[in-house]
């Protein structure tokens, strides 16, 4: 019996690549102004089990439907947008910029004739330090505050068991926050840690718990807990050192 993932070769790998193609254009025709690959493929560090992720960009006014699927040995995941929405995307600075950004400047073209792509891969470049430091008020909001306070409430209950859950969302939430404020995005989910270990500014009390997800060991959950507390309180000296309040002393309205 077969089981998958199925590993690839990278010459079959492009030979699918080619069929996809092939077909879109027969399907739609000049509907279809570029196709390109992203991802693992598009920077040239795909593995033998890696799926295959394509930009699929359509006239403005044509809408292609978004695919993913698994065909012979093969995952594929079409990406499709119309010309303006692509851009827009492209352009776009939200809490996920750190991770989707590199699947705009590391696009492979497989079909561009008007040089489409060239243009789409300095777009994540242009958010301007209002943009970035927005959104980084706002995350922290929605993400990691909530985080924390659901790691007290569970913590003071006695649930130990939903430490080890807080803790790894509480550490890439900041992952998050540390691409945004030093304007880097990760070359793959899977080194994101590794990467944000690199980057120059970064709250106190990240690395230690960083390296506690990477290694997978929450064993003792008292101490991985302390380490959380200990990340929330480096977060929040980040913030006051970067001049982002997210805190406000009157109501909005």
């Amino acid at each position: 019996m077969l089981m998958y993932p199925t590993a690839t070769t990278r010459e079959e790998k492009f030979e699918m690549i080619e069929r996809v193609k092939s077909r879109l254009i027969e399907a739609y025709g000049e509907k279809i102004i570029a196709i390109g690959v992203y991802g693992s493929i598009g920077q040239e560090k795909e593995g033998a089990y890696s799926d295959i992720e394509m930009h699929v960009v359509s006239e403005d006014g044509f809408k292609v439907e978004r695919q993913e699927f698994i065909i012979g040995k093969f995952k594929i995941e079409l990406d499709t947008s119309e010309r303006s929405e692509l851009f827009a995307e492209a352009a776009e600075v939200t809490d996920n910029w750190p991770i989707k950004a590199g699947s705009f400047v590391h696009i492979r073209s497989i079909y561009d004739p008007i040089g489409l792509f060239e243009e789409i891969k300095k777009l994540p470049h242009t958010g301007t330090d209002s943009e970035f430091r927005d959104v980084m008020r706002e995350f922290m909001i929605w993400e990691p505050y909530e985080t924390m306070g659901k790691m007290r409430n569970n913590y003071e209950s006695g649930n130990l068991e939903y430490i080890p859950v807080g803790a790894r969302d509480l550490a890439w939430q900041t992952a998050k926050l540390i691409g945004l404020a030093n304007r880097k995005f990760y070359t793959t989910r899977a080194r994101t840690f590794e990467e944000s270990l690199h980057m120059e500014t970064k709250p106190e009390g990240y690395e230690v718990i960083a390296r506690k997800v990477m290694e997978g060991d929450f064993t003792d959950k008292e101490d991985v807990y302390e380490m959380c507390e200990k990340l929330w309180t480096g977060l929040n000296a980040w913030f006051e050192e970067l001049g982002i309040e997210y805190r406000v002393e009157e109501l909005p309205f």
